[in-house]
């Protein structure tokens, strides 16, 4: 394939100033320390593709290869990543009074969360750039995923993740090649020992959350699959777990960039970030009116994935929700951990923490009026229940070989 219409790639734009900077050179954050942002020639992108001609493509999240930053076809690093299903929930919604809701399932992608999206496409330009290996700090499944994506980019690998990740997660790096340091703190803490390690590490880029511009392109797709699955048209609300924000960040960027290219008409669905009570500085920063957060002090709560006390893309998640005329909302751990089990049983989808604190943030807002019931509300659910099992007791009973099943419970 020709390389001369594989990207539209324009240049990277400081998210705070608008300032450009070359997008063909290993790149972290803007002069002013904010996230730098991918452009794309959309007039180019507009006159060469068709929305039918990428429904014709395999089903991954390369079909948008136009807007996605890697050059060249031969640094495409994938494990068939993307495409994942956009799934209807009639029972859980009919109990919650929402009949149309719905679920973008990302548990099904590769390592069993939506972090392969982000991991896929920076890793691929991490090495289309020069990179001999890549750095993060991370929760677990980002850490997991970016050891993977780099094995396959036959990349090196240094990941600092909290003692008190998901140990599936660490089991994922280890078997990836990666090498893995675990941190008595929080992923902030993680984060200061990944930055000194690479100013000694040549070759070796640090990939922390919004410190390159990458990640979130990967995320984006995610946006551009639901349009697309919904006949080229979006939802009226959709919610999304919140920690680092670059999903939310990510799904608002897409959404824009087809509404300039002319593949969306109307208003944009609102955007809803969701929080845990225990870790919710950006839900607290939204309720004050404020344009950032303040750091989450003694952040803790079992959907660890969005145990973030302080963003560095606060901002860009707090834009995206009131230009939406969204919401920030936070749940108990008892209420999202009530909502994985009444989703489970109700539709056997067995969602992560994170996710399940959308479901629980969807009862909260329809029981407050914010939904009026007759929406089409699509939640992200970011992640397999299988790397959580911590979050499901199991009580139940052992018999004996010669032992007897009890009657059917009533």
């Amino acid at each position: 394939m020709s390389t001369a219409h594989f990207s539209s790639l324009s240049h990277l734009e400081c998210s705070r100033t608008g300032a450009e900077c070359d997008a063909d050179v290993v790149q972290g954050t803007s002069e002013v320390g904010a996230p730098l942002l991918a452009r794309y020639d959309l007039e180019r992108v507009a006159a060469t593709v068709t929305r039918e001609q990428i429904a014709s493509r395999a089903p991954d999240l390369w079909r948008y290869r136009e807007l996605l930053p890697v050059r060249d076809p031969r640094h495409v690093y994938s494990l068939g990543e993307g495409m994942t299903p956009l799934l209807q929930l009639p029972r859980y919604g009919a109990q919650l009074g929402v009949p149309g809701l719905l679920m973008k399932d990302e548990g099904l992608i590769p390592t069993g969360s939506f972090k392969a999206r982000g991991a896929a496409v920076g890793v691929s330009r991490a090495a289309e750039l020069g990179a001999r290996g890549v750095a993060m700090p991370t929760n677990g499944n980002a850490g997991a995923a970016w050891s993977v994506y780099a094995a396959r980019a036959g990349l090196g690998s240094l990941i600092a993740m909290p003692v008190d990740a998901p140990e599936i997660t660490r089991t994922e790096c280890v078997v990836a090649g990666a090498e893995l340091v675990l941190v008595d703190g929080l992923i902030g803490d993680a984060g200061k020992l990944i930055a000194a390690a690479v100013a000694e590490r040549d070759g070796f880029q640090e990939v922390s959350t919004l410190k390159e511009p990458y990640r979130l392109e990967g995320k984006k797709t995610m946006g551009y699959e639901i349009a697309e699955q919904l006949g080229w048209q979006t939802p009226d609300v959709i919610l999304y777990p919140t920690g680092g924000g670059v999903g939310i960040i990510g799904i608002y960027k897409a959404l824009l960039e087809l509404r300039e290219l002319g593949w969306l008409q109307g208003e944009l669905p609102r955007l809803v970030a969701v929080q845990a009570t225990g870790c919710a500085p950006i839900v607290e920063a939204y309720e004050r009116g404020d344009s950032e957060s303040r750091p989450a002090q003694d952040a803790r709560t079992v959907a660890f994935g969005i145990t973030v006390p302080k963003a560095l893309g606060d901002f860009l998640v707090l834009d995206a929700v009131r230009q939406t005329d969204g919401t920030a909302i936070s749940v108990t751990d008892e209420e999202l951990l009530t909502a994985q089990g009444e989703l489970a049983r109700a539709e056997g989808a067995f969602v992560c923490p994170e996710g399940a604190a959308c479901f629980a943030a969807v009862h909260q807002l329809r029981d407050a009026g914010w939904l009026s019931g007759d929406e089409r509300v699509v939640v992200l659910n970011t992640g397999s229940g299988l790397k959580y099992p911590e979050t499901v007791p199991v009580d139940v009973p052992t018999l004996p070989v010669d032992g007897r099943i009890p009657s059917a419970r009533s």
